[in-house]
């Protein structure tokens, strides 16, 4: 039986092609702080980098969905000025590049703010080299969910035997897993 050859590769951002978790984090206890909440960093990479925004909030016994909006654009006001923290991943990087020369085609699928990707993207001269983004505005569920994953792959026209995903977090390879493609756990 032969094996399918890969056409796709769909890359998480946070934490998996970027090491952004220092300006995640800023970002957050600055905006928290301004609420009066004070976010331990031991506790924000423990249980909740990698969540949605609101759920993350919702989480930490927020409840009122205008403070929620309101931390949440003050947050993706705030990050920009943490860049110089957030890191490349220049191996699985470069892998890709030597990938899309060879044709095939390079995602990201994010659970992510569009804005905060897109930013960090430009931050780190990522625009050129990236096919498409998915990211949390995209979807109607978020990741341990498929749905991200799922639609790249519509959007592409491959199957799930022609797709690698690479992914850092326990829900994101749940995701990865439920779309039926391979996938590779990176840790940064």
């Amino acid at each position: 039986m032969a094996m399918a050859r890969i056409k796709l590769i769909i890359l998480d951002f946070d934490g998996t092609l970027a090491d952004t978790r220092q300006a995640n984090y800023h970002a957050y206890a600055v905006a928290l702080a301004e609420e009066g909440f004070r976010l331990g960093e031991e506790e924000y990479f423990g249980r909740w980098f990698g969540m949605r925004c609101p759920e993350f909030l919702r989480e930490a016994g927020f409840t009122d969905p205008a403070v929620i909006d309101r931390i949440r654009r003050r947050k993706i006001e705030l990050y920009p000025t943490f860049f110089d923290t957030v890191r490349l991943n220049e191996p699985l990087w470069n892998f890709c590049l030597d990938f899309r020369r060879q044709g095939g085609r390079v995602w990201i699928a994010s659970t992510g703010q569009a804005d905060n990707v897109r930013n960090a993207m430009r931050a780190l001269s990522l625009d050129e080299g990236i096919d498409g983004i998915v990211t949390s505005n995209d979807v109607q569920q978020s990741k341990p969910s498929p749905e991200c994953f799922l639609k790249i792959m519509q959007a592409e026209g491959v199957s799930p035997d022609e797709t690698l995903i690479f992914e850092d977090s326990p829900v994101g390879l749940e995701a990865a897993r439920r779309s039926g493609a391979g996938y590779f756990k990176v840790t940064l």
